[in-house]
């Protein structure tokens, strides 16, 4: 089917006069013709469209611009099933250009036929620990590496199928063991450096890891529960020297040896491919959630290569592009940025391993790609405008006049005045190299503000996706040009996308003027299950292999999807009102004064009360200001008048973002400490374990409570 698009809807039926040149009313094409335009869905003035019947193909659609609504099943169902426009007839499973791509092992020896001899993977970390300019191994260096690694472990006993462990963060080694794994059809298995020893134990007893590649650092961990992991056969360490690592009891049955020994061992002795198919598994991804033990998510390595596939369509990078490795490899999200950047020949630098030299790391590799997470871009965001109102008047109004000024020149499509980056933007921009021409968000939603200012700052493409690792990453992302910011775009060509009501929060797919709903999918990039877990499995894929999400969203002029809910995150004030605390946490996230955000509430009270992880150079120089002393940052953030600043400036942003009376928070606590892993507050893709959190600060959310109930006894319990 083709879709046609136009701003007039008085020539919808010429088309079909003109292509089937009927010359009767009564004829039964006509007739099928009525019947179908009878139950299409109404479609939006500004993204008028014309459903265009094709004599190849024998299916009809509505097309909504980015997307295309579809009939869920051929007779009877609902058109409430949305697709690309870019391939709306058949779901993409393989790059449209590479078809004979079917794997990840597959994609890799591409890229080295294609680039043998470009830059691939770069560091600056030095063998004696010291930091230096960045330096590259090619594609073919890594491809020769993969093989040495591979033959290795297949020379100790590791077999296709068999489980890998990685344990450490991010730096070139880590992709190489990933392209050994799929070159022997091995089961690559990212262990969060951050989980903890009981975690990772818990991973690799129920992956059956077979062998494990750690740092010195994380190779300490290890060995303390050594005895409780009997299914490891080898261990090996990156970075480490053989003549200084322990000597293991023989009866343990380990092989401890160093990533270089092994490295030279397969090197002598290289063994062929083992190369896998689609359908073997590629990588078990554990992720934490918010309660429970780790879930391990079974991703093969057609899920991938279609997930990557359909996102190469709206998403194009080339050999000449660099990237920066600094988000986790253990997440779905720079995983697949990897491939992308393998199936696409670019360059990958990798950041030190600590997040505070990350500036550094990127005026030494000035990278043209920078994907992050909206966490990052709020603190981006937040010291920018920090920075501009104070600076001084003259500056501030300059730097006004220029963002208004090319913000409308882009909201119009224009090209904005160069002018205003020599004068403004250029220093803006080379905070982060100077040639960043893409940046990309996701994980959690991004504010639309932040969206639009980081277009106007940077002057490059900004994209915000939605995914998670059961979909081997991207859901929907936003296409290049459109301009509209607060949505997550349209589906991934690879996957179809409906909405499913959730009557108990009044979330329906016949709500107008937007249908509303539990966000499912369903296509060649959804995962084959949960590992040893069929229940949880069968909870979230229903018989017909739509996933559910537990997202709420909702379709936009345009067939743009927005994420406007969490069904699991959902909470109910004593007045009855419903509230979603993570809208109300990505409003507050622009505070200056605001690192992290937990919003709470419940049944019993009527209103929200939140716990603020405090931006300690924006509290200080508050502080400073004001003339208030104070001996360390734990007593200025107990001080009321800081309470006060605090409260009154997310007030301000409430009321900007339209927040109604019941989702203001009417009472903050301000501590020192950071929402992190480490002290289980933060999921690894740094999302606040909800039920964590209210223990952690149940004294604090009491004390809050009580104020409030004090202050206005009639208006808190209900």
């Amino acid at each position: 089917m083709l879709i046609q698009e136009t701003k007039s809807k008085t020539n919808l039926m010429d088309p079909f006069s003109e292509e089937l040149q009927i010359s009767s009313m009564e004829s039964s094409a006509q007739r099928r013709l009525e019947a179908i335009r009878s139950h299409l869905l109404p479609t939006n003035d500004d993204f008028g469209s014309i459903i265009t019947h094709n004599k190849t193909a024998g299916e009809f659609y509505q097309g909504e611009r980015y997307s295309v609504v579809l009939p869920e099943k051929l007779h009877t169902g609902k058109w409430n099933v949305y697709r690309s426009a870019r391939s709306p007839v058949q779901l993409i499973s393989r790059f449209p250009n590479h078809p004979e791509i079917g794997t990840l092992h597959d994609n890799f020896v591409r890229a080295v036929d294609s680039f043998p001899d470009y830059k691939y993977l770069g560091t600056r970390l030095r063998e004696d620990g010291t930091v230096g300019e960045y330096k590259w191994m090619t594609y073919g260096e890594v491809s020769n590496a993969r093989s040495s690694l591979g033959s290795a472990l297949q020379n100790y006993g590791i077999s296709k199928g068999m489980s890998v462990g990685l344990y450490f963060i991010n730096r070139p080694e880590w992709i190489v063991v990933d392209h050994a794994c799929s070159a022997y059809s091995y089961i690559s298995v990212p262990l969060y450096d951050t989980l903890g020893p009981d975690a990772v134990k818990y991973i690799v007893n129920h992956a059956d890891v077979q062998a494990i590649f750690c740092v010195p650092e994380t190779l300490n961990a290890l060995l303390s529960f050594l005895s409780e992991i009997p299914t490891v056969r080898i261990i090996v360490v990156v970075g480490g020297v053989d003549e200084h690592l322990p000597s293991l009891p023989q009866a343990s049955g380990v092989k401890l040896i160093s990533y270089s020994k092994l490295l030279s061992q397969g090197r002598a002795r290289l063994q062929p491919f083992c190369p896998p198919t689609p359908d073997d598994v590629a990588t078990i991804c554990y992720t934490s959630g918010t309660t429970g033990t780790p879930k391990g998510v079974v991703l093969t390595h057609g899920n991938l290569i279609a997930s990557t596939a359909g996102m190469s369509i709206p998403v194009r990078f080339y050999p000449t592009d660099v990237y920066i490795s600094y988000l986790p490899l253990a997440h779905i999200y720079e995983r697949a940025n990897q491939i992308m950047s393998v199936y696409y020949g670019v360059a990958v630098g990798f950041y030190q391993g600590d997040n505070l030299k990350l500036m550094d790391d990127l005026l030494a590799l000035r990278p043209t790609i920078f994907c992050s997470v909206p966490r990052l871009y709020n603190r981006i965001y937040a010291g920018i405008t920090n920075a501009v109102k104070t600076s001084g008047a003259v500056k501030e109004r300059l730097f006004n006049i220029a963002y208004s000024s090319k913000k409308q020149a882009i909201i119009n499509g224009r090209n904005p005045s160069q002018i205003w980056d020599k004068l403004v933007f250029n220093k803006i921009k080379a905070k982060l190299g100077g040639r960043v021409r893409f940046m990309g968000s996701g994980a959690s939603p991004l504010s639309p503000d932040v969206m639009d200012f980081l277009k106007v700052c940077f002057g490059c493409q900004v994209i915000e996706g939605y995914g998670m690792t059961e979909t081997s990453c991207v859901i929907s992302s936003m296409e290049e040009g459109d301009n509209v910011s607060g949505h997550v775009g349209s589906p991934n060509p690879a996957c179809e996308v409906k909405l499913v009501d959730v009557p108990e929060m009044n979330y329906t797919s016949d709500d107008q003027p937007h249908p509303r709903g539990e966000i499912c999918v369903r296509g060649p990039i959804v995962f084959k299950g949960y590992f040893k877990d069929e229940v949880q499995t069968r909870e979230v894929v229903d018989d017909d292999g739509w996933l559910q999400t537990g997202d709420i969203g909702m379709w936009l002029p345009g067939g743009r999807l927005k994420i406007i809910d969490r069904k699991k995150n959902i909470f109910k004030l004593a007045q009855g009102e419903y509230i979603a605390p993570e809208k109300i946490e990505n409003v507050y996230a622009k505070c200056k004064f605001v690192a992290q955000c937990f919003v709470y509430g419940d049944s019993l009270n009527s209103s929200l009360v939140a716990v603020i992880a405090v931006d300690p150079d924006a509290l200080k120089d508050w502080a400073s200001g004001e003339g208030i002393k104070y001996e360390d940052l734990g007593q200025l953030c107990r001080h009321p008048r800081a309470k006060a600043a605090v409260l009154a400036e997310m007030d301000a942003l409430g009321r900007e973002a339209g927040l109604r009376g019941f989702e203001f928070v009417k009472a903050v606590t301000l501590v020192p400490e950071q929402f992190t892993e480490e002290n289980g507050l933060l999921t690894p893709t740094f999302k606040i374990k909800r039920p964590q959190a209210k223990v952690y600060f149940e004294r604090e959310l009491a004390e809050m409570y009580a104020l409030l109930s004090k202050a206005d006894p009639a208006q808190q319990k209900l």
